[in-house]
């Protein structure tokens, strides 16, 4: 029998005309070769196979010759149950033998301008007026496909856009900067519901994987197009991840920066201190300081902030800040031996 026309519609034999089109809607959409750029050509041929099978079985005489002679019967091998007629077939009579019929499959794009009432999924319209592939059987889209599709086809005025994509999901994900500094795979399990060809919802469950890369800032966005609940005349939302910085019990970070307050004594401030800092890959930095530490000293590590996303070889400063815990009360004797030793 050739192509199996309702298989790849995914539609019962009794397939209705509403329930055809609900299938070609969902099966144009995912095929589209426009949303399938990493397998352009196969999207390409699956696209132009389900828009023939479309055409085929949306149109009653195509359909009931397909039913009985198969796509044999549509492409000249076989007799149409009875010749002549109107609605895109070509019959004609050869010197002595049968009526033949011959079917030439439509543009695909075409059929999917008709159906959802623009040129492309990701964007870019047509506008209405002319009439040229805009009957079949003498019938126009409005009684076909509701009257809806055009306000008046045929008359210059714009057609509805088609459905309508979904406002996108917004969804926080929660990174300690131990992950942001390293990077990490997160796996998120989500809930939502699609549609089969009928237009019937059913709840399912899946996984999805996050590379968070090495350097990633609170605020950066992880898209996954159309992961939202599926419902009828609307393209579902895309499913955003927004990176959210937890909260680090000794570093802030600054941009690429990471920022640290050290609390010291006065003596130390004065006398001299080491500084030793956990990084966030576990190393251990031992940075002695020499120098008198002001309140407003700023010890600058370089190289020993968090990764650079573009070129996570190269990375920020880290900033040690400096608390300085001041005496509440001295004694005469220590006020006297400061005097001695700070006095000009």
């Amino acid at each position: 029998m050739g192509v199996d026309y309702y298989k790849l519609l995914q539609v019962e034999k009794s397939a209705t005309e509403d329930e055809l089109k609900k299938a070609y809607r969902k099966l144009a959409m995912k095929w589209h070769p426009d949303k399938n750029p990493t397998n352009k050509k196969e999207a390409e041929t699956k696209f132009k196979q389900i828009s023939e099978a479309y055409e085929v079985l949306s149109d009653p005489q195509k359909r009931a010759i397909y039913d009985q002679y198969g796509e044999e019967g549509l492409k000249g091998q076989m007799p149409p149950p009875d010749a002549g007629g109107p609605g895109g077939a070509t019959y004609f009579q050869t010197g002595d033998g049968p009526n033949v019929f011959r079917f030439n499959p439509r543009n695909a794009n075409d059929i999917f301008a008709e159906i959802f009432g623009f040129s492309s999924p990701m964007g870019g319209g047509m506008g209405g007026g002319g009439a040229g592939g805009g009957m079949r059987g003498g019938r126009s889209f409005g009684g076909m496909f509701g009257d809806d599709m055009f306000s008046s086809f045929g008359e210059g005025r714009p057609m509805s856009h088609g459905p309508r994509k979904a406002s996108p999901l917004e969804r926080k994900l929660p990174c300690s900067l131990e992950e942001l500094y390293k990077g990490t795979t997160k796996k998120m399990k989500i809930s939502r519901e699609i549609a089969d060809a009928s237009g019937r919802t059913m709840p399912v469950e899946e996984i999805l994987t996050i590379e968070v890369k090495p350097g990633w800032k609170k605020g950066t966005k992880i898209t996954f197009p159309e992961k939202g609940n599926e419902h009828p005349n609307e393209i579902p939302a895309d499913l955003v991840f927004i990176i959210d910085e937890k909260r680090h019990s000794t570093f802030t970070r600054d941009g690429n920066d990471l920022v640290m307050t050290e609390r010291i004594s006065l003596a130390e401030a004065l006398a001299g201190y080491t500084l030793q800092v956990t990084t966030l890959d576990g190393r251990t930095l031992t940075i002695p300081i020499n120098t008198v530490i002001h309140p407003n000293y700023e010890e600058i590590i370089p190289r020993e902030g968090m990764p650079i996303p573009k070129d996570p070889s190269k990375k920020g400063n880290l900033r040690v800040k400096f608390n300085i815990k001041f005496p509440t009360r001295l004694t005469s004797e220590q006020k006297a031996g400061i005097k001695k030793l700070l006095g000009p």
